[in-house]
């Protein structure tokens, strides 16, 4: 095909896909991959960009692995998929041992779903049906944090807290009372947790958090007494707590779980992203024995009714099985605790420069906020900088104001530098 004419896929894709997070009337074409190889992507123009976001945060040891490759295939010579209610399989029961054995806290029983959203839906359902199954039908509120995110489903938009993503939707929400952050000069004119659980903590079925870094929020890290707070105040009101590690979990604040630095033990876990290093979509949410407990009855009316066409699928349990392996084997933990040291370096010389507000971060995550009037999701210079970064071959995909690097974790130390030369370079630009 001549090097001008535009493969006829590429076409298809303009006139009939919607993507995600995109204006489709004014974003200009998405760059179409071919293929990927560690922590680069190939366009088909023939350009090679490296991959500074973990592809949305799910890539861990970066593309193409050829242990994952291997795993999937075995896996696909002998069962791709089948039912999961009534029936199943070796890889969802391995994983769900392993899941539960590495778990902060006591958290044996686990439910497969299919992303992150609804690993928190499920998560919402299992705590306000604890309670309704307990007897307690009043206990309807929920509890989250200013600038949360916790994904794009009804019921996880209603714990979210950036009003961009789900305030078209709010009359359509359930009661969420928004507690104040930990992490931010914004979040301080709002309630304090202390203040609405005296008030109305009879009143809850549950709070939720992500520990100790707010993703789509604005990459807020807190410190880690408020975590331990957090969890102290709802074991003193015998509220459930849960840990939102979607984004956190498998090793990017440091630890394998970032609840870990409490440490604290949450009742309800989520976890997807990551879980299957980037491969193939899949989600747990993990329960305490408490939480299950209340479940079990002669009454098929207390059944958990929660489910999922692709729920525990054998492809995705396998390559997950496998992504853990590779994260004990290859010391993720330690290579995440040397990009830290790393990061943490490149971001002290980033912090002085003209327009930086401030630099921060955790584990394999480094932050560069840029000065702004009011921080937004549609800060103007969002979408130049992202542009500018991929015209030096690197995807760096800004939350507004907020330029953040995320990387698998193959990343050398030298494209580590290199990756901070280009944004030194734009911030100064």
């Amino acid at each position: 095909m001549p090097p001008d004419v535009e493969p006829d896929w590429i076409t298809a894709d303009r006139a009939h896909v919607w993507h995600p997070y995109t204006q489709m009337l004014t974003a200009p074409p998405p760059l179409p991959v071919v293929r990927a190889e560690g922590v680069y992507l190939y366009t088909a123009d023939g350009r090679r960009i490296l991959d500074g976001i973990s592809s949305w945060w799910v890539n861990l040891h970066g593309h193409n692995h050829p242990r994952l490759n291997r795993a999937l295939s075995k896996q696909a010579s002998m069962l791709a998929q089948v039912i999961f209610a009534g029936f199943t399989h070796e890889p969802a029961a391995r994983l769900a041992v392993e899941l539960s054995q590495r778990s902060p806290g006591r958290l044996p029983h686990i439910f497969f779903s299919d992303d992150g959203s609804t690993a928190v839906e499920v998560a919402l359902k299992m705590a306000y049906q604890h309670w309704k199954n307990r007897g307690e039908a009043h206990r309807q509120l929920f509890v989250a944090l200013e600038h949360a995110y916790h994904g794009d489903t009804f019921g996880a938009m209603a714990a979210g807290g950036v009003s961009l993503f789900q305030e078209k939707f709010q009359d359509l929400l359930f009661e969420v009372r928004r507690a104040r952050s930990p992490s931010r000069h914004q979040g301080k004119q709002g309630q304090s947790l202390d203040d609405i659980l005296a008030r109305e903590g009879e009143r809850v079925a549950a709070v939720i958090i992500e520990p100790m870094l707010q993703g789509a929020g604005g990459m807020l890290v807190w410190p880690v007494e408020f975590l331990r707070h957090v969890r102290d105040l709802t074991s003193r009101y015998r509220i459930p707590l849960i840990a939102d590690e979607v984004l956190t979990g498998f090793g990017r604040t440091r630890k394998l779980f970032a609840c870990e630095h409490g440490p604290i033990a949450p009742d309800i876990l989520c976890l997807s992203k990551a879980l299957t290093g980037g491969y193939l979509p899949l989600a747990a949410t993990l329960a305490s024995d408490e939480i299950y407990g209340s479940f079990l009855s002669e009454d098929r009316g207390r059944t958990l009714f929660h489910g999922h066409s692709y729920s525990g699928n054998a492809l995705a349990c396998a390559v997950a099985l496998e992504s853990l392996a590779i994260f004990d084997d290859e010391n993720c933990l330690e290579r995440v605790a040397r990009m830290e040291a790393l990061f943490r370096e490149r971001l002290s010389r980033i912090r002085d420069l003209p327009g930086v507000a401030e630099t921060r971060g955790i584990g394999g995550v480094g932050v560069v906020e840029l000065s702004s009037r009011e921080s937004s999701y549609l800060d103007q210079r969002g979408p130049r900088i992202y542009d500018e970064f991929l015209k030096r071959g690197v995807l760096l995909r800004p939350l507004g104001n907020v330029l953040y690097f995320m990387p698998p974790y193959v990343i050398t130390d030298s494209e580590v530098n290199w990756v901070f030369d280009q944004i030194e370079e734009v911030i100064k630009d």
